[in-house]
This record gives C-alpha cells, structure tokens and sequence, in this order.
C-alpha cells in the first residue's frame, strides 16, 4: 500500500508541476517586459521601428481582430500579456486563431505542450498540410506602366515544395495588395493609394494563376530570388500568415505596400536580418529586392521571360523576309505550300512556323478563341512538328533589376539662361527618366515622381524653376507582330517662356498617344500633344494648346542621347516651338554627367538655355 501511496504522491506531483510551470516560469525570469522587447515578438506584432514616419512604436496592423488587447496596437506589452492569458488554458481557441504567437510564448515560457498544444485546430492543421514550405521565393514581375498600381514592378511571394524551379505548379502566391474600389479610375486610385485611403490584405493563392497572369496577360517578365531561409524559419511565417487571414493594414502607395509588407513577413521568420530597423521612403519593389541581397536572404536569381519576350526573342532570330512570311502564315497557315516556305531549310522553316504560332497565341491570349483561331493554331502546329526544331541560341538573361541606379536623384547643374549664368539643384523623389543608365531598367520608360528644380540667377534670388508632381513616358516599339501605343503624361509646375521674353511660372497638365520603332540602339518616337496651361500662378485660366513631338533616343554602351523637338499652338493663335539636345554619361552605377541645350521661341521672343549637371542616385 505504502508503495502505491509515494506512486500517487509522485504522479500528482508531476501533473500539479506541469499546471503551474507556465507560472513557475513567469515567475522565474521569463517576465512579460522582457519577451516584449524580443525582436521576434515586435516582428509577430509589426511594430514600426521607424521604418516610415506615421505612429511609430505602434503596430502597423489597422484592425481590431488581431488584437487580444484592447491596447494591443499601442502596446506589445499588453499585447503579449493578453495572450498568455488566453492560450494558457491548453485547448484554448486563441491558440488556434495564431499559432506564431503561441509557439514564441510556449518556447519562452517553458509550457510542456508546447510541441501538441494546437493538436485540437483542425482548420489550421488543414491549412498546413496544404501549403508547402520547403522554399520560400520572391517573385519580381517587372515594371507595367500601363497599370498605376504596378509602374514600379511588384512584388511577391512563392512557397514552393522544394527547391526546384520546375516544381512551381504546385507552389502557392503570398500576395498583399489594396482592395480597391473598382469604381475608381487612375487618377482617383494614385489619390487614394497615396492618402492611405484603401485598405490592403495578403492573399494566398495557387502560384499558377499569377504566373499566367503576369507572364502572358501582362507580357511582364519575372526575377525570381530564392531565399535562404531554414525550414524552422519557415514554419515562423506560414503560422504567422494562418493569423493574417482577412486583417487589414493601411495601404499606402510610397511606403507601406506590397514590397513593405512582403519584408514585415519576411522579418518574422528571421527578426535578426533587422529588415525594417532603418527608414524606408519611397518603397519601391527593386529597393525590396536590394534590402534582402544586404541581409545575405538571397540565395540565387532566377528569370523567366513573358510570352511577349519570347515572341520577340524568335522574331529577332528571323530575316526580315522570314518575319513577313511568318506574318503571313499567322493569318493563312496554308501559304506554308508556298516557295516561299518551302525552299527554306527545315530548321528555318520550324523557327517561322514557330514564330507565327507564338504570335497568334500572344493576339488572342484573352477572352475565348473562336473557331477560326482555333483552327490557325492547329495548323501551324502541325507545321512544326513536321520540321525539325533545330538549335537555337539561348540569348542572355536582361541585366537585372537591382543592377540598375538607386531611385532618388539629387542634381548639381551650372549653366547659362538668357545670357545670364545661373546655378541649379533639383532633387527628383523617384524613379528613372528615358536617358538615365538603362541597365536594370526598360529602355525607353520613363517614371519620374516629385522633381523639383531650384535654379538661382546671376542678379536674381533663389527661384522655383520646375515641379513636377508626375512625368511617365512609355515608348513601346513597334514590331512585326505587335503595334503597341506610346504614351506620355506629365503635370506639375515649370518656367516656361512667355511673349515678354521673360520666364513665368506656369502650372500645367499634358499629355498624349504615339508610336515609337526600335532601330538597333536607335528608338525614334512621334507623339501628338495636349497641354494645358496658365501664364501666371496668379492666373485662374488655362490655355488650351495641341501639337506635335518627335524624337529620338540612343541608347549606346556609355552612352545615352536624346534629341527632341515640338511644337505646339494654343487658342488664340499663339505657337511655340522648342528642341533640345541632352547627352548622359554614366560615371558609375549611381553618378551621370548631363549635358543639355534647348532653344525655345514664343511668339516673337526665343531664348537659349544650356547646363552641365552632375547627378547621384541614392536609395
């Protein structure tokens, strides 16, 4: 008997040990002050460390259901207090809703469930045998300037099974983005994305649907980054996205968006890599991407082209004949019974073949095919696997996007104005202009955002020369296949010569359509002009003026020049016309001299203006 007495004594012991070891170890060091402050927790809570300037030490998370505490998003503290308390129980539902949280405070704390304690959330381990986690992938879709939202690339994330490129269909997309008003037009949307006036959510979805999306509805190319992140890492962030089901965050398009989030999740798996400790203005996807190589993340890059690339990458490995023919044989496959095709060699001919198969795919890559297509596509298929596919060179991966220069601008210019010297600082916020180094970047793009221009005259004080709150240019080449449209819009305030023959500072807005080639390192452009304008900032009403511009750019291995002329006449009859030759010469990745003459005349008065700037990029 008394063995069996000091046999319960032991077991009740152990089991009234194991009920107050949570408390036992709270109270033996592990104290709620301290846990608080574990870069870990701060990561779980999205605390701003000052990473953008709105409510810093607060959460960055905008609702109320990922809080336990009703101070939770102004106070980690409260915040983990609150969750002791509600996940001590085991079987306790708040373990279920975040798993992260209960993992950190079962390790730190000692509890002996720690390993089983969500063994009762059937919803959650569902979740989890569902998402792989052997890789976790950014994926940089490249710049889409026909999309306000995706000017600047994007940004997400992948999970894939395993380490291998080729398992990705069965990977799933880690996306944040803002639920918009569908409602909204471009205008109201950049408005609103800046305000903060959308809310945003992550997303997981079968990466599937995003690469098609992307790679053939968008014709964006795709950079893909592993990273080096262990599969205790890992673990981390899929418990952590199971707690960010439907939670809102502010949206914000310069800082808090997709890129932002992606590095607030990226920090919960590996808090040490301090991805948010410093200020992040302006924060565009390449800056993402430069963040993560900084913390040693980065284990490879990877890229894989969009359906346009490859049209266009074939359509290059054609003569010029052979593009018409191929054009041809995408409207009538049965021109291939012609001499034309036939004399080809059969390599050749399975290259054309192939070429007008991947352009008729790329016209009708939306919306239902009809019978007719259907019927086009069949037969050029047969083409090609009637011939031989032949060898064909891989051609080189574009640089990529972090190669390319920092995105603020800051500018020293010395030049002469009206016969006059003048000294110049401008300062741009974001992000490229046409002639800036192209590596990194498409050729021909242009976003510019906040450029402002102070220039100081010989004899005058220090004047606002430009300030242009926007200025996109999009020159898109035509090819063979495609006949794409080229765009511009700029809007802000500038100098501009007035029938005084003096300078006013003039608000204005403009824009316009075109079309632009692309001849070797040669890319001439035609746009048609519509500005509005005042003469004075005193003035309440706007000039209405059309017109023209053509161009060109060449972009050569160290050098870039742009030559431009327009005109331009404004109700009531008055014209004005103006050229300008620029030349950009890269010193490094992050330095350029630029050079730069323009002449102008309005009415009767013209005027000449020349400058030498020194330019430096910075992150």
């Amino acid at each position: 008997m008394s063995v069996l007495v000091r046999q319960f004594r032991r077991l009740w012991f152990a089991g009234l040990l194991a009920m107050a070891w949570p408390f036992v170890a709270n109270a033996s060091g592990a104290d709620p002050a301290t846990l608080a402050k574990l870069p870990r927790w701060q990561a779980l809570m999205h605390v701003n460390h000052g990473a953008t300037w709105r409510d810093v030490g607060e959460s960055y998370v905008d609702d109320d259901a990922f809080f336990l505490s009703p101070q939770g998003k102004r106070s980690p503290l409260a915040e983990l207090k609150a969750s002791i308390r509600a996940m001590r129980e085991p079987g306790s539902p708040a373990r279920c809703r975040f798993p992260a949280r209960f993992r950190f405070i079962a390790e730190q704390l000692g509890w002996p469930d720690a390993g089983r304690g969500l063994a009762h959330c059937a919803d959650y381990l569902q979740f989890r045998s569902e998402l792989a986690t052997g890789q976790l992938v950014l994926i940089f879709p490249t710049a889409y300037l026909n999309s306000p939202s995706s000017m600047f690339g994007h940004t997400l994330l992948r999970l894939d099974p395993e380490p291998d490129p080729d398992s990705t269909w069965l990977s799933h997309a880690i996306n944040f983005g803002a639920n918009i008003n569908l409602q909204d037009n471009s205008l109201q949307y950049m408005w609103r994305g800046l305000a903060g006036g959308y809310p945003g959510q992550f997303s997981i979805v079968p990466y599937a649907e995003k690469i098609q999306e992307y790679s053939r509805v968008e014709n964006r190319d795709i950079w893909e980054y592993p990273l080096n992140l262990t599969p205790d890492e890992l673990d981390w962030l899929a418990r952590h996205l199971w707690a960010l089901r439907d939670i809102n965050f502010d949206y914000y398009f310069l800082d808090e968006n997709c890129s932002f989030r992606l590095l607030e999740l990226i920090d919960v798996a590996r808090p040490e890599a301090n991805l948010l400790r410093g200020w992040r203005f302006a924060e565009v996807p390449v800056k993402t991407v430069r963040a993560l190589y900084r913390a040693g993340l980065v284990a490879d890059a990877r890229f894989r082209p969009s359906k346009a690339t490859e049209l266009a990458r074939l359509s290059e490995s054609l003569s010029s004949s052979e593009r018409s023919l191929a054009r041809q044989l995408l409207r009538d496959p049965s021109l291939a019974g012609q001499p034309a095709f036939q004399t080809l060699a059969p390599a050749r001919q399975h290259r054309v073949a192939r070429t007008a198969y991947q352009a008729l795919r790329m016209d009708h890559r939306e919306g239902e095919r009809d019978t007719d297509v259907a019927t086009r596509s069949l037969a050029l298929l047969r083409l090609m696997q009637q011939t031989p596919a032949g060898a064909m060179a891989q051609s080189p991966p574009p640089a990529p996007p972090e190669a390319g220069h920092d995105t603020q601008t800051l500018t020293m210019a010395a030049g002469v104005a009206h016969g006059a010297a003048y000294g110049e600082f401008g300062y741009r916020l974001s992000y490229h202009d046409p002639l800036d180094r192209a590596r990194g970047f498409l050729p021909g793009t242009g976003i510019q955002g906040l450029d402002l221009r102070l220039r100081w005259a010989d004899g005058e004080s220090l004047a606002l020369e430009r300030l242009h709150a926007v200025n996109i240019r999009s020159l898109t080449p035509w090819t063979t296949f495609d006949r794409p449209i080229s765009w511009f819009v700029a809007g802000g305030l500038e100098q501009r010569l007035v029938d005084t023959n003096d300078d006013e500072l003039m608000p204005l807005l403009e824009g316009g359509p075109g079309a632009s080639w692309r001849w070797g390192s040669l890319v001439p452009y035609v746009f048609g002009v519509a500005r509005l304008e005042t003469p004075s900032t005193s003035r309440a009403q706007f000039d209405v003026g059309a017109g023209a511009e053509a161009g060109a750019l060449f972009y050569g291995a160290g050098l870039q020049v742009g030559l431009t002329t327009r005109w331009l006449e404004f109700d009531g009859g008055r014209q004005r016309r103006r050229s300008s030759l620029t030349a950009n010469l890269p010193l490094s990745r992050n330095t350029a001299l630029r050079a730069a003459c323009s002449h102008e005349r309005t009415g009767g008065e013209q005027a000449n203006d020349c400058s030498l700037s020194l330019r430096f990029f910075l992150d």
